[in-house]
């Protein structure tokens, strides 16, 4: 596959321990100052920071990744009980590379998956995260236990990315273009995307391994995602850093949850607010992002 190289960004690739064997991680970094970790979400790469990364890594240690299964990091197959995608591993492979990297403590700026992943990296390892923004979602475990018909069918792919191995893999298959822009373009068109990240977003859902690791995400996102959330529910886990959650006014987050009571139901200390746009924040509203996340990060 391709790598879209962001501007002024050093690319390397980054090889983690897992008990899923090892894990190489596609990274890009530039910056100096306080270190932040900048996640993607789902079907993209982290060529969604392209707008952004360049203006933090003026201020800021920047770390932009592809998750394990996406991009060009390392995609294995995944195990019967989908732990090989769950968030908890997933997480475990960015802390990891930030240890590399000689990031002992550092912030998390994540969007969508990325933003779950986040989530979860916050919540195993609270002692290296100092403060974390998710973008354009509600905890998954909320989003679940309060599916609604609305939800249901705004956010189908929740449900069927989720079905046995074969079966969305080989439909999307069959026309990996297809689905791709029509899963992406519901909110604010393709027109959003340039040539060069739409061509990396499409080289990935094209991708047999990738689109298998894409759904295996949303299975352990269905499955022992959950496991792990109700754990920490049962056990009065919350996050202790300052959590900022913005969302897009138009998208069905907006509609059909409430992300500040959502995400005080896991943190002490939540703050954010809608933004004009819809679900792809980073490519839709780069410059508001980029003066929240300088503000709130500094």
């Amino acid at each position: 596959m391709m790598t879209y190289v962001i501007e002024g960004f050093k690319n390397s690739i980054i090889t983690v321990p897992s008990p899923d064997g090892p894990i190489d991680i596609a990274c890009q970094t530039a910056g100096s100052g306080p270190a932040l970790l900048l996640l993607h979400g789902f079907p993209q790469t982290k060529a969604i920071w392209r707008h952004s990364a360049p203006e933090l890594a003026k201020r800021f240690s920047v770390v932009v990744t592809d998750l394990r299964g996406y991009g060009t990091s390392s995609k294995p197959v995944g195990a019967a009980d989908h732990s090989t995608y769950s968030k908890r591993a997933m997480a475990a492979d960015q802390h990891a590379v930030m240890q590399a990297l000689g990031h002992k403590k550092f912030s998390v700026l994540g969007h969508d998956r990325g933003g779950r992943v986040s989530h979860r990296l916050a919540m195993d390892f609270p002692e290296s995260v100092e403060r974390l923004m998710v973008l354009d979602i509600s905890p998954t475990l909320t989003m679940y236990e309060n599916t609604t018909m609305e939800f249901a069918k705004g956010y189908w792919h929740w449900f069927f990315l989720i079905q046995p191995h074969p079966i969305p893999e080989t439909l999307i298959g069959a026309n990996p273009e297809f689905w791709l822009r029509n899963h992406m373009g519901r909110h604010a068109g393709t027109g959003i995307f340039d040539a060069q990240s739409w061509a990396e977003y499409l080289a990935g859902a094209s991708n047999p391994e990738s689109m298998h690791a894409m759904c295996e995400d949303y299975r352990a996102a269905a499955t022992i995602d959950l496991i792990h959330d109700r754990a920490d529910r049962d056990a009065g886990k919350m996050l202790a850093m300052p959590l900022r959650v913005l969302w897009g006014e138009h998208g069905l987050v907006a509609k059909c949850f409430s992300p500040i009571e959502d995400w005080r139901k896991v943190a002490k200390t939540v703050s954010g607010k809608g933004v004009p746009c819809g679900h792809y924040i980073p490519e839709e509203l780069p410059q508001e992002l980029l003066a929240e996340a300088e503000q709130f990060f500094a």
